[in-house]
């Protein structure tokens, strides 16, 4: 078992995975453990679909069939990013955007690379479990904020078991399709996936690691107001 400090360091977005099976029990232990996440008034919002074997791979057929039609996905019941970004945001998501495409040997005006690159979000960028979270679309803010934390609590204890995670916003983007071939509730509505199993050494991407921002710039320690 990894040592806090290197389970928060080593915790990363990996874009490639090998086909190493991660077992069904360790799935669910991960997934259970995750449930001590901080929930306000103890709603806890969350709710996942783990998907491995015939069930990961019928998902991801489904969205590659759908994708001759909606090469770009289907309308997302949430925007993404904000609207109108404005610094330092935009820069940021443009340099991270960069970086990756840079690793990746991807130029600027290569679409169809691109579009290749962002496809490879609908194939859990090969990990053999597959996840997909929803929440009740009653809930507010809050209860989005207690989903994110549950989602943390889950990448931190898959690196305590060697694994690694990462998170989908990309699958907000078939919202239909996925709660049509998963059997949703219509109350649910879809937030993100995730990719889990074990990272492939072999792959470039894998070796950027997303800058951070100097602490100054995010943080305020005050001792006197």
């Amino acid at each position: 078992m990894m040592e806090a400090d290197e389970v928060f360091a080593t915790r990363r977005s990996v874009r490639a995975f090998t086909q190493h099976p991660v077992a069904p029990s360790l799935v669910r232990e991960i997934l259970e453990r995750a449930a001590r996440a901080p929930s306000g008034s103890n709603l806890q919002p969350w709710k996942v679909y783990a998907l491995t074997g015939q069930a990961r791979d019928a998902l991801v057929r489904r969205v590659r069939e759908r994708m001759v039609e909606l090469p770009h996905g289907e309308t997302p019941e949430y925007p993404i990013h904000p609207p109108g970004l404005t610094e330092p945001y935009r820069s940021r998501y443009a340099r991270s955007a960069k970086r990756a495409f840079d690793t990746l040997g991807i130029r600027r005006d290569d679409a169809l690379a691109r579009q290749r690159h962002l496809a490879r979000n609908w194939d859990f960028f090969g990990a053999p479990v597959g996840l997909i979270f929803t929440i009740d679309r009653q809930m507010g803010p809050g209860q989005w904020m207690d989903l994110g934390m549950y989602l943390q609590n889950l990448m931190l204890l898959a690196r305590t078991h060697g694994l690694d995670t990462c998170a989908q916003e990309a699958w907000a983007l078939w919202p239909t399709l996925v709660y049509d071939c998963l059997g949703i509730p219509a109350q649910e509505m879809l937030v993100c996936g995730m990719a889990l199993g074990h990272a492939d050494p072999a792959a470039p991407i894998n070796g950027l690691v997303s800058e951070r921002v100097p602490f100054d710039e995010y943080a305020r320690v005050l001792e006197t107001l």
